[in-house]
């Protein structure tokens, strides 16, 4: 296992440092996360658009939504009683709060949240600690946000730090290679020189790594100034064990792997998403608009180059993203997302990391824990 530690985060013990990816909808939820817990890392349970399956899921949405998450969590507990399980909840989620509570009343180890910055993530937890402990409960949930630079990491660590008067339980970076909705506009791209049309020959890996460092020092001294200790996780475009060692040796205390184990038996994906992986080229990974104006990584495909060449009528609106504007939205993103979850991929928008290309076959998840580790 090489010079690869334990993951802590504060009583939190992951014995492997690995941290599977939050992925919606319905990719990443109690099958992946309770077998990536049970193999030693942890699992993360995604809650977008989760209760997908659910009878009512069309007409009450948020309701829907917040069943599951007890429901897709006790599952995956049943899977690994004793590993660490949590949830990544999108800060552009509509009714972020009730989510974030819903979790932590579930009994999330963890809750990473990105999509936006969680300014406001220390407050639903205590409202949360504080009705369970008018019922006798205590709160054990630790929360991490997601950040993709220095100076979005400085704005959360500020401000928690001036508001809540409190730092978080570990922070995740995520770099451009990730997949799903990424952490940067197309303007903070191009501003680290990454072309969006071409991003295999643009993307400097050297300056990011740098970028990586100074959130690591940053983040090392509110540590300081806390008395405690704060694990940096690092994000997006690992793929093999030699990507793991990069990332250690830039100073990260653990790793953060999404696209690896969608072709894994126990990933929840259906084996038409999974075979879009597997029979993907390089070139045919794109990075597209999401219709909340997010830049984000996707195999192209007949739904991804039909948009916008047909005019698009919403017929069904889910509630799912804050800032969506129905009026002018070339596609619903909770029904292209559905759509895949389901099967339908020719109908659907499949998300995926860079290296999804990479995919040769359907592994376990304890063959991909043992490979990331170097075992």
């Amino acid at each position: 296992m090489g010079n690869l530690k334990p993951l802590v985060i504060g009583e939190l013990v992951v014995p492997k440092p690995i941290i599977q990816g939050g992925m919606g909808v319905g990719i990443s939820l109690s099958s992946l996360a309770g077998s990536v817990a049970k193999a030693g890392g942890m699992g993360i349970i995604s809650t977008a658009q989760i209760g997908f399956r659910e009878p009512d899921f069309a007409d009450h949405s948020l309701e829907a939504n917040l069943r599951a998450i007890g429901k897709e969590f006790k599952k995956a507990r049943d899977i690994s009683p004793e590993g660490v399980i949590g949830f990544n909840i999108m800060v552009a989620t509509k009714s972020y709060a009730l989510y974030v509570k819903e979790a932590v009343k579930a009994g999330a180890d963890i809750i990473i949240s990105g999509a936006g910055l969680p300014a406001s993530l220390p407050a639903y937890l205590a409202e949360a600690a504080a009705e369970m402990g008018a019922a006798g409960e205590k709160v054990k949930t630790k929360i991490a946000p997601i950040v993709s630079s220095v100076k979005s990491a400085m704005v959360i660590l500020k401000m928690w730090d001036r508001k809540f008067h409190r730092v978080p339980d570990m922070v995740v970076v995520e770099g451009p290679l990730a997949g799903g909705h990424l952490g940067f506009s197309r303007e903070s791209l191009e501003t680290l020189g990454v072309d969006t049309a071409d991003v295999e020959h643009t993307y400097d890996q050297a300056a990011y790594d740098e970028e990586v460092r100074g959130i690591i020092r940053l983040v090392g001294e509110y540590a300081e100034k806390y008395q405690t200790e704060i694990p940096v996780v690092t994000a997006g475009g690992i793929y093999s064990h030699e990507d793991v060692m990069h990332q250690m040796e830039l100073g990260a205390d653990g790793v953060q792997v999404a696209t690896r184990f969608v072709t894994t038996e126990e990933c929840d994906a259906p084996d038409e998403f999974k075979q879009a992986y597997l029979n993907t080229s390089k070139e045919n990974i794109v990075i597209t608009k999401s219709p909340v104006g997010m830049p984000g990584r996707a195999i192209n495909n007949a739904f991804l180059s039909g948009v916008g060449q047909t005019p698009f009528k919403l017929e069904h609106c889910y509630q799912c993203l804050e800032k969506c504007d129905k009026k002018t939205i070339p596609y619903c993103i909770t029904k292209a997302l559905v759509n895949s979850a389901e099967g339908n991929t020719d109908e659907g928008l499949v998300f995926c990391g860079s290296n999804a290309f990479r995919a040769e076959r359907i592994e376990t998840v304890d063959e991909v824990m043992r490979d990331l580790m170097g075992e």
